[in-house]
């Protein structure tokens, strides 16, 4: 059972006593669960449609969930899109996609719906352990945007994927200008997306400010920006032309920022 420490093995173990299946075919989702249950003791449920599995995450609050590929009949892409812009307590949990198809443009299409790693049938018990392992022992940090939310693209670590794990560039910026270009493409594309998801473009907007205000001290003159932007949440709770006119606004002011290479579509 997991092959690491014992110290380890308990931490794995206490982070996925709560498992969800999504899987609309009886008997895989029996031989996952068997398989999982051979690892160590935990509540297992399964559900067969995005649906249920999407209230099975409001009652039970997985640590860990396995889903379909949408060829198979449930659509895992889209339970984990809807999942991360849920209001659950379980919207960051890990998701690992079962398929039998895991090629480029299937894994591709994993990460950017928002998991964090595929699982290729058939699979064994070390298989399965590996993927939790990867998962809870090496967790990603979190992206909260408008267009994206999920565990970073940037460092999919998962064992079938073989292309490159960090965008062009990220080794030759130092971490502070990686952090400020992310946050504020991000930002960025909260002021534009606003309209289509105010209820998204505002938590975004909330994670890049604790994301933004340790670079204060790097960028001081990004502080006034920085709380003028700050107020806007509390300056215009309503969703309406007016607060997406001033997010834009001062998104605007903060863009000055931006590493002048990095200027681009977030």
């Amino acid at each position: 059972m997991f092959a690491t420490a014992p110290q380890l093995r308990a931490k794995i173990l206490q982070r996925m006593q709560r498992v969800l299946i999504v899987d609309s075919q009886t008997a895989s989702a029996r031989l996952l669960s068997d398989t999982l249950r051979a690892t160590g003791p935990m509540d297992v449920v399964i559900a067969a449609d995005v649906q249920r599995a999407l209230a099975a995450t409001r009652t039970m609050e997985p640590q860990v969930i396995f889903v379909e590929h949408p060829s198979t009949g449930v659509d895992g892409y889209a339970f984990t899109r809807q999942l991360r812009r849920s209001d659950s307590d379980a919207r960051k949990a890990p998701v690992i996609m079962i398929t039998a198809e895991a090629t480029a443009a299937a894994i591709l299409s994993a990460r950017d719906a928002g998991l964090h790693e595929f699982l290729r049938k058939p699979f064994t018990i070390k298989d399965v352990e590996r993927r939790i392992e990867a998962v809870i022992l090496r967790p990603r940090d979190w992206i909260e945007g408008v267009n994206y939310v999920g565990p970073d693209r940037r460092r999919f670590n998962s064992a079938d994927y073989g292309g490159p794990r960090k965008r062009r560039g990220d080794a030759r910026q130092n971490d502070a200008q990686n952090q400020l270009q992310q946050a504020l493409q991000i930002v960025r594309a909260a002021a534009v997306g606003y309209e289509g998801d105010p209820k998204q473009a505002r938590r975004a907007i909330d994670a890049q400010l604790l994301a933004l205000k340790p670079l204060v001290g790097i960028y001081p003159a990004m502080a006034a920006p920085l709380v003028s932007l700050e107020c806007w949440d509390l300056e215009f709770p309503d969703d309406n032309d007016l607060a997406r006119d001033e997010l834009k606004r001062r998104a605007d002011a903060m863009m000055p920022f931006m590493p002048p290479e990095q200027v681009r579509a977030a």
